[in-house]
């Protein structure tokens, strides 16, 4: 085995460090001053900014097929992409992309929604999640008639990522209630326009998701994604797109932590010797360096699987519960270490705390993870130490 980065796989991880360094984590200050004001960390336009300077270096459309003006990376490197993103919380993302299931869109649905969403002229967001359907995905209530040439869609999704900015939604609704989940559920490309509200969700992290309310929205049948019917295969596909992304951040975000701890333990001293000398510091210390290298290589090890063409989803749970709990308990210990100064506002140890606890809920809660795990174990899908190949 060969755990070593190739020459391009270095220097483009090593770009993004110092875009980070240099770009991102001197804003960091004032973001945390506009979000305790209630405000976006970033404008629209500062983000736009930002996109077309990493733009000009080629970093446009990380996981965009280079038919589509992307670079096409590897799941490996754009793991390792999101780890160095990972370091700031100045929220930042590549430009030039599009969800998934947008490239399954006909050629009129790519002209209208695929092109424009890679080119940064529209926003979509992606709406299954329901108030009564997190993450049992099977059990939306969201319907849509037909009447006539069109569907009319009524119904609520709730914590939809991006939904308060977006311009258009990818939304899934019960089109065949007999048929249920498989084969009968359908995606419908709707924009606002066609009179679909937003109502912001505030919650203790800076995430700002939205509630979507459908009342009696028309859209006609070309607005349909894929076939009919076949929308839960569809968003399945969206929500195991790179679920192994998700800890990938949680990479960066916990090596940063970790680097403010040491700092902290070798300068702060109590009863005449740095704490850093204290074994209890010290085994907190150990603790999170074996815990991230741990979660660096489950990582790796998913976004592996997923280049070589394999079903990755089982080393994905994997990747996104080991990533979730450990994450928290990184920041706990750095926070812990603080002391009382890693409990005020002057520091940004408790911005993070707030952020790597929803790593624990969304996109599959830590209990989903479990079920899929000892699920794939119990009934043979996965063989106890059969995981590598």
């Amino acid at each position: 085995m060969d755990f070593s980065l190739s020459v391009e796989e270095r220097e483009i991880r090593d770009w993004v460090r110092t875009f980070v360094q240099r770009e991102l984590v001197p804003r960091e200050q004032e973001v945390l001053r506009r979000e305790r004001a209630g405000r976006p960390g970033l404008t629209p336009d500062e983000t736009q900014e930002l996109q077309f300077k990493a733009k000009e270096s080629g970093f446009w459309g990380v996981q965009t097929p280079e038919e589509y003006g992307g670079m096409g990376l590897s799941a490996v490197m754009t793991a390792l992409l999101e780890a160095e993103l990972g370091r700031t919380f100045v929220p930042f993302r590549f430009g030039g992309s599009a969800d998934n299931i947008l490239f399954y869109a006909n050629e009129e649905q790519k002209q209208e929604y695929l092109l424009p969403t890679i080119e940064g002229k529209r926003r979509s967001c992606f709406a299954i999640t329901e108030p009564g359907a997190g993450s049992d995905a099977k059990a939306i209530r969201t319907t849509a008639r037909k009447d006539g040439s069109d569907w009319i869609i009524n119904g609520e999704k709730t914590f939809i990522t991006g939904g308060n900015e977006a311009d258009f939604t990818m939304v899934f609704a019960i089109t065949d209630p007999e048929k249920g989940a498989d084969g009968g559920v359908t995606c419908f490309l709707v924009d606002r326009d066609m009179g679909w509200r937003s109502e912001y969700i505030d919650t203790m992290g800076e995430w700002g998701p939205a509630s979507l309310i459908f009342d009696n929205v028309r859209v006609p049948e070309r607005q349909i994604l894929g076939e009919l019917g076949q929308g839960f295969r569809l968003a399945m596909q969206w929500i195991g797109r790179g679920r192994y992304l998700l800890p990938a951040h949680a990479i960066g975000s916990c090596e940063r932590l970790l680097s403010m701890a040491i700092e902290h333990a070798n300068t702060r001293e109590t009863f005449g010797a740095p704490i850093a000398e204290r074994q209890a510091i010290q085994w907190m210390i150990a603790d999170s360096g074996v815990e991230i290298e741990a979660l660096r290589w489950l990582v790796l090890h998913a976004a592996w699987q997923v280049d070589a063409g394999m079903d990755s989803r089982h080393a994905q749970s994997i990747a996104k519960l080991y990533g979730g709990v450990r994450a928290n308990e990184i920041v706990d210990r750095v926070l812990q270490i603080h002391g009382g100064m890693g409990y005020t506002r002057e520091l940004p140890i408790e911005r993070w705390y707030r952020e790597l606890r929803l790593l624990r809920i969304y996109e599959g809660t830590d209990e989903i993870q479990r079920r899929t795990i000892a699920r794939n174990l119990l009934k043979g899908h996965v063989k106890v130490g059969g995981t590598l190949g």
